[in-house]
């Protein structure tokens, strides 16, 4: 398998299910080929759907020092704090879904520009500004009903980041988007870009880049769509994909 031998110029990795093994650690095989990629001149993102606040520690850790895509692509940034982009959803949109919440009874939370929400709303919603919203729960039917009903909706674009949550964006924000302007921004095309991830809202940079990996634990319909699957999130699935298409390139 090789991406139309175009050379690998940007790694895209995603965080939780990827990068991260399940404790939430970044194993020591993971942390060697990022290494090993830098040195070699390739630019290595994080990109994620958490907030800056909840991913700037493993950035800094792994002394990356090119952009950060947080948010699943509602904000850009580099790795020096400076914010290059921001692409806001509604806060009428976000009345609405927390509506929606309180009448499905799941759990929730909710990005602003400098707090995630857990569980928990201010009463002015609508006087902030908002960069996601996500639903959780356990009850399938729950979640298939505003799943359906939150996806025919055009100013939203709906994914998710495990089998159990839904991650709701504004329209044409998502991780592929993102990384296009990155290229734009590094010189480069998408067929130079290495993308890892393994929910849906990993799909488009994984589809769209010129070489997807899903990992071994990736749902069905990401592996489905990849170019190729690696090992799981806790067997280093990371460093052997960067191995075998970046440093044995």
């Amino acid at each position: 398998m090789t991406n139309k031998a175009k050379p690998i110029k940007l790694i895209a990795l995603d965080m939780d299910g990827t990068l991260l093994m399940d404790n939430h650690d970044v194993s020591k095989a993971n942390r060697q080929a990022i290494a090993l990629a830098k040195e070699k001149g390739v630019d290595v993102v994080i990109c994620t759907g958490r907030s800056l606040m909840a991913c700037q520690d493993y950035a800094d850790d792994l002394e990356l020092n090119s952009y950060i895509v947080t948010g699943n692509g509602s904000e850009i940034w580099h790795t020096s704090g400076q914010l290059i982009e921001r692409n806001l959803l509604k806060s009428e949109l976000v009345n609405m879904m927390w509506e929606l919440r309180n009448e499905h009874k799941t759990n929730h939370w909710a990005a602003s520009v400098d707090k995630v929400w857990k569980n928990e709303m201010p009463e002015d919603i609508l006087n902030y500004e908002w960069l996601k919203f996500g639903f959780d729960t356990t009850d399938n039917d729950a979640r298939d009903v505003i799943f359906d009903l939150l996806s025919k909706h055009p100013e939203l674009e709906v994914s998710n980041s495990s089998l159990t949550n839904i991650e709701i964006n504004a329209v044409g924000v998502n991780k592929a988007v993102a990384i296009k302007k990155l290229c734009s921004f590094l010189n480069i095309s998408m067929d130079n870009v290495l993308s890892m991830g393994d929910s849906l809202n990993d799909m488009a940079m994984i589809t769209e880049a010129g070489l997807g990996v899903a990992m071994g634990n990736a749902q069905e319909i990401v592996k489905e769509s990849a170019d190729w699957i690696t090992y799981s999130n806790n067997e280093d699935g990371v460093a052997h994909a960067i191995h075998k298409f970046v440093l044995n390139a």
